[in-house]
């Protein structure tokens, strides 16, 4: 236990980057439809202290991509000042090694939250992984971290303050 925890450790300090999905991690995978179309998806406020506190307690800036190309995740990534927002994404692994060249950064360098097979190929290849407790299983069974709260009630929030103690004790 306690070489997995240095492990972590090591791992946590190098990071300097921390990317998520949306739906199924920053939501709780549901939507609200109309006749106009998308109209609601939820938030947790957590999550959003979350952004704030890696900003300012450890210097960590966050980023979004997501397959979903929705006004309503837009919003929500202003107003959290989320440094990367890249909507409609298909191909996440390109984008990503995308964002490792403009922030010259390594994959290392680099911590993802996701919660489906959308999001396995980027989990194998950065420094640090994590997954909210509701992912789908071959997820599960893959991430380095695993949060208690479920996608949409905080996950983020937890990975984190995982992440925060990490670099800070």
């Amino acid at each position: 236990m306690e070489k997995l925890k240095k492990e972590l450790k090591s791992r946590a300090r190098k990071i300097r980057l921390l990317l998520t999905d949306c739906d199924g991690v920053l939501t709780d995978n549901g939507v609200y439809y109309s006749e106009r179309g998308e109209e609601m998806k939820r938030f947790s406020f957590r999550d959003g202290m979350g952004v704030e506190r890696l900003r300012k307690l450890v210097q960590i800036e966050t980023g979004i991509i997501t397959g979903e190309n929705s006004e309503i995740v837009k919003q929500r990534a202003s107003k959290l000042k989320i440094a990367e927002y890249h909507p409609g994404i298909s191909d996440k692994y390109s984008k990503v090694k995308e964002l490792c060249k403009q922030w010259n950064i390594t994959l290392e360098e680099i911590a993802y939250i996701g919660d489906d097979i959308n999001d396995y190929e980027i989990m194998k290849l950065v420094g640090l992984s994590a997954c909210p407790a509701d992912a789908f299983t071959p997820v599960l069974e893959l991430a380095n971290i695993v949060t208690e709260s479920k996608g949409g009630q905080g996950a983020f929030r937890d990975f984190a303050e995982i992440l925060i103690h990490l670099n800070t004790k």
